[in-house]
Order: C-alpha cells, then structure tokens, then sequence
C-alpha cells in the first residue's frame, strides 16, 4: 500500500467514526477528524475538513429540516459571519497553535461550567456568542461545533442535529469562501475532502442505530463527553510536534 493510500485510508478511518457521531448527536465530525488530518496531512488544513464539514448536515437535514430552530440559526449566523472573516485572518496572520490551546482551553471551562450549572441560557445573546466563537475555530481549524452544541444541549435530538446541520453547512460554505479569498485553500485540500465523502456517508449510514438510542434522553451527556473529547484533541493538536 503506497502512502498516498494509506493516508486516505486512515483519514478516512477518523472521517467514518466522525460521520458516526454526527450523525447520531449533530456534531463531530471536525473533532475526530481534524487532529488526524493536522497529524498526517497538514498541508489540507483547514479546506479539506470544511469540505466534510458542507457535506455532511445535507444526510441529517434531508430527514430533520423541520426542526430547525430558524430564529436560533438567525442569531448565530450573525455570529458566524464575523467570526469566521476573524479566524481566515488569524490563519494569515496568527499562530493557529496558539489559537487551538486557548479554544481548546474556553471549550474545557464551558463543560465543567455547563455540568455544574446544568444548563446554559439559550438567548439571543448566547446563541450569537457560540455563533462567533464557532466561526472562529472552525474557520481557523476546523472544530467549531463545541460553543453551538453546549448552549443546544438541552434541546431535543431532532433539533440539535437540524439545527447545528444547517448551521455547520451554511458555515463551512462561509469559511471555504473566506479561505479562498485569502489565498488559504489550495486545490490538494479540496480534492483530498472530496476523497473523504464516501467515508463520509458510510458512517452517516451506520449512525442510524445509535442515534435511536440518544434520542432517549442520552443527547446532553453525549454532547458534553464530545465537547470535552474536541477541547482534549485541540489542545493534543496543538502541542504535538
């Protein structure tokens, strides 16, 4: 097996197992397979993780577009949007190590606040904080579910993943654009996401049990372990090497 194979192979590994967990709680795929591909194939960070990033939430929204939260989506868009042109500046300009230890870090604090509190608002407000924060770490590295995820934990599986679907689509488009015209997409990162999607829909496919099986009341503690596994990746991420 030549390397080029055996890179697709093991990316493409971390993709199914992210796609897995999307699928079943509304975000993931950027924490499982974003460290792999900064490991072994840098050179298509951030471009190629967006591109599965756009693909994925069109499976889950093809089934659960009715339950968007449209007036939630509003207010973080309108977070989004400034925060992902900041994060296509801070790949230009800024250290993304730094960037991912300090999310990293913000993601940590977030769950231990929100398992202790139990719960955070879910206002205007926070909705577009989460909003601005995602757009800059999933602009700058590709993991940008977190902030959106812990102020949705309380809501119902349908509406988690319908909602964080369209946001993640509508918003890895934005960050690819942004990327783009700041010369920070070259065309390797978009052949090689494109490569992924197969993976990408095998693992979508396999999700359907598991996700039966969180909508019983599991969403909120699985959001939390994957908040907390995203911030542990990022800051691994961020330290290797």
């Amino acid at each position: 097996m030549n390397h080029e194979v055996f890179l697709l192979c093991a990316v493409g590994l971390a993709v199914f197992v992210g796609a897995i967990v999307q699928g079943a709680v509304g975000f993931g795929v950027g924490i499982v397979a974003a460290p792999v591909v900064m490991l072994l194939n840098p050179g298509v960070v951030p471009g190629a993780v967006q591109v599965v990033s756009a693909v994925m939430p069109m499976f889950t929204l093809a089934t659960e577009w009715r339950k968007v939260d449209w007036r939630g989506l509003g207010f973080a868009l309108l977070g989004r949007v400034p925060g992902s042109l900041l994060g296509g500046l801070v790949v230009v300009q800024v250290s993304t190590r730094a960037l991912g230890l300090l999310v990293g870090m913000m993601v940590l604090v977030a769950v231990g606040l929100t398992a202790w509190v139990v719960s955070v608002p879910r206002t205007g407000r926070t909705v577009t904080g989460a909003g601005f924060i995602s757009g800059i770490a999933g602009t700058a590295t590709g993991i940008g579910g977190p902030p959106m995820a812990l102020v949705y934990q309380n809501a119902k599986g349908p509406q988690i993943r319908a909602t964080l679907g369209m946001f993640f689509m509508l918003g890895a488009v934005q960050s690819l654009i942004v990327l783009a015209v700041l010369d920070r997409l070259p065309l390797r990162a978009l052949t090689f996401g494109a490569l992924l999607i197969p993976f990408l829909i095998a693992g979508f496919l396999v999700s359907g049990p598991l996700r039966r099986f969180l909508d019983g009341g599991r969403v909120r503690i699985a959001v939390l372990i994957l908040a907390g596994a995203s911030a542990l990746a990022l800051i691994a991420q961020n330290t290797i090497g």
